[in-house]
């Protein structure tokens, strides 16, 4: 079989296509956050990430423009060389403080911060103990390392308990999980995990991708929401999601971030990131300080919804957060109530296996703190109308 033959016969995503209901790589001509426009159609926008509304802060906005006016467009270089600012220094110290850590280290993106981090700490004879909903930057970080990876059923602690039993004491463990799970919304329960680390003499960090902005005071992540700070050992994030940014960083004690620091080949080997996402980032830690009434709005904005969802017979899975699942099961009624949504106005994420389990596909729906109490007055009567035209509900 010659190298490109599968490339040929992929016929999915094309097959799709000709249904008329592809849902991916969709170009946004305009975004102001709540909404999208595509085609010169406006749509509210139920998808993003932008969990905090910070994408068209001012603050947010005119630092990214005085930090291009000032350092250019790029660093031209990665942070082991020439490509570390004053900048980068600056956010790592606000980051470790923020989230209650010595120190911290940013990469160039989130994906890159885990397969850094895992990469690095876990090598030969080591074990990385992940839940099997966690993350593919996760997974992908685990491959990459010269460890062993073992996986427990999604926040199961009997299974995590199982896993750990099995491992030799000697070895070096390191159990990762997601804050916040991407795709169901849920939180990882922590009060339960720490023990277990503790009596089997495991690390534990947490992705908090999602949960940074979100959960804790003034969003300062999942081990604040449970006041466990000082029993998690990591505790990494994004800066595509509440941050308004692009990037991501690890925090923990400064030993093993220096340690990352010189053995981390995705930063080393990667241009670092430029002054604007920077300065971005910095001015959105500034927001999250002194306007706590967002991440406020966001959980009862995502309250009011996950409950209109289940009054119409949605099924909401597990969700606690602005993550609201709206299970489906099918493929293809998946993707053809994405775009009964789609045309109705309604701007949702499709998600099939292997990102889910076969027959547990689902529209992924997520909240912004600036959604008008309008637009989701809207959303709720389109799933209705929606729902009911499917035959999902």
């Amino acid at each position: 079989m010659g190298l490109f033959d599968k490339c040929y016969s992929f016929t999915r995503a094309k097959e799709i296509m000709a249904m008329g209901v592809y849902p991916y790589f969709i170009p946004l001509s305009d975004t102001e956050g709540t909404e999208v426009t595509i085609d010169g159609r406006k749509l509210v926008m139920i998808g993003s990430n932008n969990y905090l509304g910070l994408t068209t802060h001012p603050k947010v906005r005119q630092a990214a423009i005085e930090a291009v006016r000032k350092y250019g467009t790029s660093c031209t270089g990665s942070r082991f060389l020439n490509g570390t600012l004053y900048l980068h220094k600056q956010l790592e110290e606000e980051l470790a403080d923020f989230v209650g850590k010595e120190a911290a280290l940013v990469f160039s993106t989130g994906y890159q911060t885990n397969l850094g981090t895992i990469s690095a700490l876990v090598g030969k004879g080591d074990l990385v103990i992940t839940d099997k909903e966690d993350h593919a930057s996760i997974i992908d970080g685990c491959r990459l390392s010269y460890g062993k990876m073992l996986r427990f059923r999604h926040n199961d602690m009997a299974d995590l308990e199982r896993v750990l039993k099995r491992c030799d004491p000697d070895q070096g463990k390191l159990v990762v999980v997601d804050g916040i799970f991407s795709m169901g919304g849920d939180i990882a329960p922590l009060p339960d995990i720490v023990p277990l680390c503790k009596k089997y003499d495991a690390q534990l960090m947490v992705d908090d991708a999602h949960s940074v902005g979100v959960l804790g005071e003034n969003g300062r992540g999942t081990a604040a929401h449970f006041g466990m700070t000082d029993d998690v050992d990591l505790i990494m994030g994004t800066f595509s999601k509440s941050f308004a940014s692009l990037g991501g960083f690890i925090a923990g004690d400064e030993p093993v971030l220096h340690y990352i620091q010189h053995h981390a080949r995705s930063l080393i080997f990667s241009a670092s990131m430029p002054a604007a996402c920077v300065a971005a980032c910095l001015a959105a830690l500034e927001v999250m300080r002194t306007e706590p009434e967002r991440p406020k709005r966001l959980l009862a904005i995502a309250d009011k919804m996950r409950r209109g969802y289940q009054e119409m017979g949605y099924s909401t899975g597990h969700s606690e957060t602005p993550i609201i699942p709206i299970m489906i099961g099918g493929d293809t009624a998946t993707f053809l109530m994405w775009r009964a949504l789609f045309d109705a106005g309604v701007y949702t994420n499709p998600v099939i296996p292997p990102a889910v389990p076969p027959n547990k596909s689902l529209l992924r729906t997520s909240y912004i703190a600036t959604h008008t109490d309008e637009q989701m007055g809207r959303v709720l009567m389109l799933f209705e109308q929606v729902g009911k035209g499917v035959g999902v509900i």
